[in-house]
């Protein structure tokens, strides 16, 4: 382990540029892609309308016969039904939504706007040209692209699909992601606390609750003692099954903390060794061939962040999106003290005030980078940089979004 940090934006680039391939694809029928990630460009096949369409009720005339006053209904053509026929001077077609215009016609007049009487139409209030008539391709038209690869497919882009015809899709698998914990302090679900040194474990549990809403599919392991021989056999049972690894505990210096010392003797490539961040500057990040192992950090607030940072920001890379972090700007809606020589990233709360983004620490707690419930009511991240010693009230800041 490296006893100089390198500096966090570095160690984000250095995860950035380790990312060589994508996801594998697979093949789902489109009513059970809601929530996947797209593998492929979706491209409109034809354009949409393919013909000039009405989209209301009403009469198919030709714009400049709206002076005649009057105009004999020649046709009739339901939704659903081919056009015959040509509308002609001082004519008319009965029309209804959805039905295409027929040849001659240029603008639909509604329903509401004409008297019926004796098989004619007598204007009562006349409309533009073009009025009620969809043209071709008002949709989209043929070879544009409609739903651009590496999107998360909602009930919009399901709708979409479902428009052009499409019965399947191609989309990213979800990554398989093993979760193991150590430590001789913690207890699994279930186990009786005999001894006030003894902690509940949450860590393993919360960072595969994020990892789940991130559309991973996840393995947690029992948790496992602090026994070298059973950690390594543990981790490299976990590399047979997953795409990525996370561990969570002993990946610090302690006396017990021996991951590091484990991954320094498999054969990897070092991503990240550090970083000079608070909570989590000893993550630590390695690859083996093309899988990914994460040590993060024992405690649940600092193994949470850190799985935003940069767990998040790879599954973003291997399924086509943007690798950076979702950031935005924001007035500091209170005086922030710095705590740490770090860049810090701490909880807080994002509120819209009179039209301006605002945040504050209203019911966050100082403290150490255990106290998981700074991370309730949807919180954002206050990202604090290295030089910086306070924030006054209505300063500018950057909020680093938890973005599901």
């Amino acid at each position: 382990m490296s006893h100089t940090f390198p500096p966090f934006d570095e160690t984000l680039k250095a995860l950035e540029n380790s990312v060589k391939t994508e996801i594998g694809i697979e093949n789902i029928f489109i009513g059970d892609a809601l929530g996947r990630f797209l593998a492929v460009d979706i491209v409109a096949p034809e354009n949409n309308p393919t013909h000039a369409t009405s989209s209301m009720d009403g009469y198919a005339i030709r714009f400049v016969d709206q002076q005649l006053g009057s105009l004999i209904i020649s046709d009739f053509i339901p939704a659903g039904t081919e056009t015959h026929g040509v509308v002609n001077k001082g004519e008319c077609v009965k029309t209804f939504t959805g039905t295409l215009m027929s040849e001659g016609s240029d603008t639909l007049i509604p329903i509401e706007n004409v008297e019926v009487k004796e098989g004619k139409i007598h204007i009562t209030s006349a409309v533009s040209k073009g009025f009620a008539v969809r043209p071709v391709g008002e949709n989209y038209k043929a070879g544009e692209v409609l739903i651009k690869k590496g999107t998360k497919i909602g009930f919009a882009e399901i709708g979409v699909m479902a428009e052009v015809g499409m019965v399947q899709v191609e989309v990213f698998m979800k990554p398989r992601i093993a979760i193991l914990s150590t430590g001789n302090e913690i207890l699994d679900f279930g186990e009786p606390k005999v001894s006030s040194a003894q902690i509940r474990s949450s860590n393993h549990v919360t960072v595969e609750a994020i990892l789940r809403q991130l559309g991973c599919e996840c393995m947690r392991f029992k948790l496992i003692r602090d026994d070298r021989d059973v950690i390594e056999q543990q981790l490299r049972q976990a590399l047979m099954w997953s795409d990525i690894v996370i561990t969570t505990g002993g990946g610090s210096v302690g006396d017990f903390d021996f991951l590091q010392s484990i991954l320094t003797d498999m054969k990897i490539e070092n991503i990240i060794d550090g970083s000079y961040m608070k909570p989590g500057r000893h993550i630590r990040v390695v690859k083996t061939g093309h899988k990914y192992i994460y040590a993060l950090p024992g405690f649940p607030y600092s193994a949470s962040v850190c799985t935003f940072l940069f767990i998040a920001p790879l599954l973003r890379k291997m399924r086509a999106q943007t690798f950076a972090l979702p950031t935005i700007k924001a007035y500091m809606g209170e005086l922030y003290k710095k705590r740490s020589k770090f860049v810090e990233f701490t909880a807080c709360n994002l509120r819209f005030i009179e039209g301006q983004l605002v945040v504050d620490l209203e019911g966050k707690k100082e403290g150490s980078s255990a106290i998981l419930n700074n991370l309730l009511e949807n919180p954002v991240l206050l990202r604090v940089e290295k030089d910086v010693q306070k924030i006054e009230k209505g300063e500018m800041v950057d909020i680093v979004l938890l973005d599901l």
